[in-house]
């Protein structure tokens, strides 16, 4: 039977502003640090690391900050835990194990590094430099450390697992992102809250697999567009059953960590939001069982117990997904500034793009090379951690 574990995340936590607090020597005259917007202007970066289980033990530290000693141009400054934080806790449910499948966790146990890069020189940089920037600094490092963290790991893992896990994450990000307090967190469904393509397992129990897999290739190579590639593939799921609808639910699992942050975002006061390219069938069913606030997919058109294979409009793509987040803000009062956005593919680029923080959830390269933060080595938690919380850890 699963069981219910207790983690402890802080609530409001001080240790970034106190971290920004402790380089004003370092910044122009007259910073405002209690200014978002004037911090923005800054070339201060927050840093995030993340290892994961397996290679926990190694010296983070010391990449990093061996890296950072052949770079004249910056500072690193730890970020220290907030010994007055309070905390949340969060109670989160073992998922039980099955015949072909060890026990899962709920989340991938991992630590996290925290850190704020510091430019020597005073010096403002218009945003879409500072962007740039940063994607520089995170190619940079996350090369560098994936090679030499890979390197020592496989001089001490198993000769059967060595080199084959991603070893880290780097996430290299406005301090505003971090000072901030976000409110809304807005979720693909297909390959981020859950692990399958719900299309794809409807074509396959149809037996429809390769004709929808045309389709699709036809138009990534751009001979259609996203509407009429899912109207087509809408179309050849006529006549199928609710019962095989039904059938599906229950085989779609819920991806590592989703429970995890989900709750950890409730109970920090967070409004969840599932926004899929996928189906309300399901997104309502994973919505109830994650306890997501609200749901936004396209409604599959059933008469009869059977799916009629007709498209309800609006459709669901990339750019209605992000009119719902910002309609969804709108309604909420609350500003983009506060918004996430976590997703994997390319119809979630829209939504990411004008939400504060955009995450890439074991995503395609052209996805998270435009993602604010890459999330590869943890589960879905690993979103957390990219808004500047350090790692879980098990209640007493």
């Amino acid at each position: 039977m699963p069981k219910n574990t207790s983690y402890s995340l802080p609530k409001d936590s001080k240790a970034w502003q106190q971290a920004v607090d402790s380089i004003a020597s370092l910044l122009p005259d007259n910073t405002n640090l209690q200014d978002f917007d004037a911090l923005q202007s800054l070339p201060v970066f927050a840093l995030v690391v993340v290892l994961p289980t397996q290679v926990s033990t190694l010296d983070i530290h010391q990449y990093v900050q061996s890296w950072v000693n052949e770079q004249p141009n910056w500072h690193l400054v730890t970020v220290a835990e907030d010994a007055d934080a309070s905390f949340v806790d969060i109670s989160v449910s073992d998922i039980e194990p099955t015949a072909d499948n060890a026990q899962r966790q709920p989340f991938t146990q991992a630590q996290v590094s925290r850190y704020l890069l510091v430019p020597v020189t005073e010096t403002l940089m218009h945003p879409a430099k500072k962007t740039a920037a940063a994607h520089i600094i995170d190619d940079q490092l996350t090369t560098r450390l994936r090679h030499d963290l890979t390197e020592e790991y496989k001089s001490t893992a198993p000769a059967d697992s060595a080199g084959n896990i991603d070893v880290v994450d780097c996430h290299i990000l406005s301090v505003g992102h971090m000072l901030r307090t976000h409110k809304l967190a807005c979720f693909d469904m297909d390959s981020t809250l859950i692990e399958q393509e719900v299309i794809v397992e409807l074509a396959k129990t149809a037996g429809i697999g390769e004709r929808v897999e045309a389709i699709t290739e036809s138009a990534m190579r751009g001979e259609i567009d996203f509407d009429e590639s899912f109207a087509q593939r809408v179309a050849l799921l006529q006549g199928i059953s609710t019962d095989v609808l039904d059938d599906i639910c229950s085989r779609l699992t819920l991806s590592i960590g989703a429970r995890t942050t989900i709750s950890a975002l409730k109970a920090l006061g967070y409004h969840t939001v599932l926004v899929s390219g996928g189906f309300t069938y399901f997104a309502n069913y994973i919505a109830k069982q994650l306890g997501i606030d609200e749901v936004h997919a396209n409604v599959l058109d059933i008469e009869e117990d059977e799916v009629t294979g007709q498209v309800q409009l609006p459709i669901v793509n990339g750019d209605k997904k992000a009119s719902i987040v910002k309609q969804t803000a709108e309604r909420l009062g609350i500003d983009m500034s506060q918004v996430v956005c976590v997703g994997d593919g390319a119809n979630d680029l829209p939504m990411m793009a004008i939400a504060d923080l955009g995450g890439a959830y074991h995503a395609k390269p052209i996805v998270q090379a435009r993602a604010d933060a890459a999330i590869n080595v943890t589960g879905l938690e690993g979103a957390l951690y990219a808004l500047g919380y350090p790692a879980l850890a098990p209640t007493e």
